[in-house]
C-alpha cells in the first residue's frame, strides 16, 4: 500500500476521532508518554504545518494553536495536499530524526497519525477500528524503521500487546504505548 493511499484513509479516520474530542477533553491523559490530548493535537498540528512546509521546500509559518481541535482539520488537509503534490515524495525531508526520502517521510506521517488516532481515542473512550491492511502495511514499515528510533523520546521500548489485542493495539504497544489504567 503506497504512503499516498494510506494518507486517504488516515484523513477520515482522523477526522472522525478528532471531530469526537470535547474540549473538555484537552486535558485528559493520552497513552502518549506524558502528552495530553491537547499536547497530542498540537503536536500534529505543529507537525503537519511543518512537515506541509518542508515537502514544498518553504519555510513553515507558526501554526495557531488557540484551538488545536479546530486547526487540526486544515493543518493535516495541508499536509496531504503538499505531500500528493507532483515530486513531493521525491524530494527529501528534513525529520526531526535527519534528512529522509520523502516517500519513507511519508510513511512515517502515516505511522505516527495512525497511533496518535489511537491515543485520542483511547484518551477521549471513542472505537478506533482502521482497517486491518492499514495497520497490518504501517505495522511492516514500522517493524523496519522504528529500532534506531528508540529513545524514550520519540519512540518508546516496544510492550508486550494484551493476548486479544486488535491489531491497532498491538502496533500501539510496538511504539512502546501502553493502555490507560481504567478510572
Amino acid at each position: 500500500m503506497d504512503p499516498l493511499t494510506q494518507l486517504d484513509e488516515l484523513g477520515p479516520l482522523l477526522a472522525g476521532v478528532v471531530s469526537g474530542i470535547a474540549p473538555e477533553d484537552l486535558d485528559r491523559p493520552t497513552p502518549c508518554a506524558a502528552l495530553t490530548v491537547r499536547g497530542i493535537l498540537e503536536h500534529m498540528v505543529g507537525g503537519a504545518t511543518a512537515f506541509a512546509a518542508a515537502y514544498r521546500g518553504t519555510t513553515a509559518a507558526d501554526p495557531d494553536l488557540g484551538d488545536p481541535i479546530a486547526a487540526f482539520g486544515p493543518a493535516l488537509g495541508d499536509l496531504a495536499a503538499a505531500v500528493a503534490e507532483p515530486g513531493a515524495l521525491d524530494r527529501t525531508v528534513a525529520a526531526p530524526f535527519g534528512d529522509v526520502p520523502g516517500d519513507v517521510f511519508a510513511r512515517f506521517v502515516v505511522l505516527d497519525g495512525l497511533v496518535h488516532g489511537w491515543d485520542l481515542a483511547t484518551a477521549t473512550g471513542q472505537r478506533y477500528e482502521p482497517r486491518a491492511e492499514l495497520v497490518a502495511a504501517v505495522e511492516d514499515f514500522a517493524r523496519g524503521a522504528l529500532d534506531p528510533l528508540r529513545d524514550g523520546q520519540t519512540f518508546a521500548d516496544a510492550v508486550e500487546p494484551a493476548s486479544d489485542a486488535s491489531p491497532i493495539e498491538r502496533l500501539a504497544a510496538y511504539t512502546g504505548r501502553r493502555p490507560l489504567a481504567a478510572s
